[in-house]
């Protein structure tokens, strides 16, 4: 908000409404309800609230804790396998079990599915001690090493004993995610896609709360510093 020519009472209305309103809230909507004259000044509000929604010294998920991974993108004709192409995103999904329902969820991009990449994604998400939940991915093998109890199971032939979907609340998040991308915002480009990631990660930790979540923002704003528009598109020096 610093130094920026649009006053604070509008800043805190799309706070509010960025927080509160539940499908979310996209530039163009953003800009009708504000009564902006510029398309572009509703994004760049949108782009720096999405900036100060990490708090920075968050807390890692703790517990009991799903793992698993999703591609997020275009249509690619013949891509096959869990990397990334040229139109697709890898995206590291962890989602805490609170009994049958969902925990608290961390969302980020990934290089690929190698086992450097996705043990480094459960070390940064997830407290050692954790019972770490994860398909038969064997990148995911080593984590037992850094004091992790990894519970994995096979999506081919599942047990007898095993007939309960694998992984249901990091499926159900993936799906509510690419619901979200794709109704509330159209697609987002492989190069936003963090903070987008970011506002979904806040949006579905708060989702109980909505008016706390504003208060939260609010604050978290007033700690991070002010983001540029040539940091946000990435023309910085």
């Amino acid at each position: 908000m610093h130094a920026t020519r649009t006053p604070l009472r509008l800043w805190f209305w799309a706070a509010y409404l960025v927080a509160t309103h539940h499908p979310g809230i996209s530039a163009k909507q953003l800009q009708r309800r504000l009564g902006l004259s510029r398309y572009e000044t509703a994004w760049l509000m949108l782009h720096k609230l999405r900036r100060a929604m990490v708090a920075p010294e968050r807390e890692p998920l703790k517990r009991e804790v799903e793992i698993d991974e999703c591609l997020i993108g275009g249509l690619e004709p013949g891509h096959q396998g869990r990397g990334p192409g040229e139109k697709k995103t890898l995206v590291g999904v962890a989602i805490e079990v609170r009994g049958r329902g969902s925990g608290r969820l961390r969302l980020a991009p990934l290089a690929d599915a190698s086992g450097p990449t996705l043990q480094a994604f459960v070390f940064e998400t997830v407290a050692p001690g954790t019972v770490v939940h994860t398909d038969g991915w064997r990148s995911y093998n080593k984590i037992t090493k850094r004091g992790y109890f990894h519970r994995p199971r096979s999506q081919r032939a599942p047990a007898p004993h095993e007939q309960d979907p694998i992984l249901p609340r990091a499926h159900r998040a993936i799906s509510n995610l690419k619901v979200w991308l794709a109704g509330t915002h159209r697609g987002v480009s492989t190069e936003h896609l963090p903070v987008y990631l970011d506002e979904y990660v806040f949006r579905h930790n708060r989702r109980r709360t909505p008016m706390a979540a504003f208060q939260t923002l609010l604050g978290l704003g007033a700690i991070h510093g002010p983001t540029t528009y040539d940091q946000i598109t990435r023309r910085a020096a």
